[in-house]
């Protein structure tokens, strides 16, 4: 027996996502990692970096729980923070200033129209992991957590980069156990501006923005060239986010993301169950 399922196809500067209003508890916990595969999988479904379920929060205004392509879930995820806000707001859930339960910690996130900003979880120290080999590559790598962790990596022409071999390759690597991370390819392109191509982990392929990796990028960049808030970040889909942050290097007091939220598609979808 199969039902319809509403959805909202939101997209973040080029990260996109699969949207479900589920503050009824309409997709049962057992069932949440297994739909985000089936509506994730591109040219045969939807299509989408993963499902983000709004749902109830005792802690916060809303919940978010963000499963990726895979069916893994994510701690947090920026770009998909601010996409659940705007959602959040148009389906009368929360006012135009929030808080968000994320597995992160909670987030605060503004609305504004179509521009949306998230201040992140506390990030930890930026911090280097040394010259680390991989994929026959023998680079310097930086780990930063944005609420996600990221390996980020200096590169002085982003285009040369290889991203889904040396992204997988460092999303496995033992440094990075047991986790993982996400892999941030960076070019500073001037003074207070970047360039980042990210490989996700959980998607397990470049995408084309990832919030949390353009955060984790400025705050290295601004670590190692003493560059102040904030920092343009340049993503693969052509966009722009802006991050911010307090303090200076190694540790941050904080940083927030603000960009683009596009709503790309509302639709209805069968499903089984």
């Amino acid at each position: 027996m199969s039902r319809t399922l509403r959805f909202t196809k939101m997209s973040g500067t080029g990260n996109d996502f699969i949207l479900v209003d589920n503050r009824a508890g309409a997709i049962a916990e057992d069932r949440k990692a297994g739909l985000a595969r089936a509506l994730s999988a591109r040219r045969v479904a939807v299509g989408a970096d993963g499902l983000i379920l709004l749902e109830k929060s005792d802690a916060a205004d809303v919940r978010m729980r963000i499963f990726n392509a895979d069916g893994s879930e994510a701690e947090m995820c920026g770009n998909g923070s601010r996409c659940l806000a705007r959602f959040a707001v148009s389906a009368g859930a929360a006012g135009a200033a929030m808080t968000i339960e994320t597995l992160a910690g909670p987030v605060r996130a503004e609305v504004e129209g179509s521009t949306v900003a998230v201040e992140l979880t506390p990030p930890g120290e930026i911090a280097s992991k040394g010259e680390l080999s991989f994929a026959g590559q023998r680079r310097e790598v930086w780990f930063a957590d944005t609420g996600v962790p990221h390996a980020v990596v200096l590169v002085e022409d982003i285009e040369d980069a290889d991203v889904r071999a040396w992204g997988r390759a460092l999303r496995f690597h033992e440094a990075f156990r047991p986790r993982g991370a996400n892999a941030d390819f960076v070019q500073a392109l001037a003074p207070g501006a970047i360039a980042v191509r990210t490989y996700e982990r959980g998607v397990e392929d470049e995408t084309l923005a990832c919030g949390t990796g353009a955060a984790a990028s400025a705050l290295v960049a601004a670590h190692l060239n003493g560059w102040s808030s904030p920092v343009d970040v340049h993503v693969r889909s052509g966009e722009k986010l802006r991050v911010h942050f307090r303090g200076r290097g190694p540790r941050f007091d904080g940083a927030s993301l603000a960009g683009a939220v596009a709503v790309t598609f509302r639709g209805e979808v069968d499903i089984d169950g």
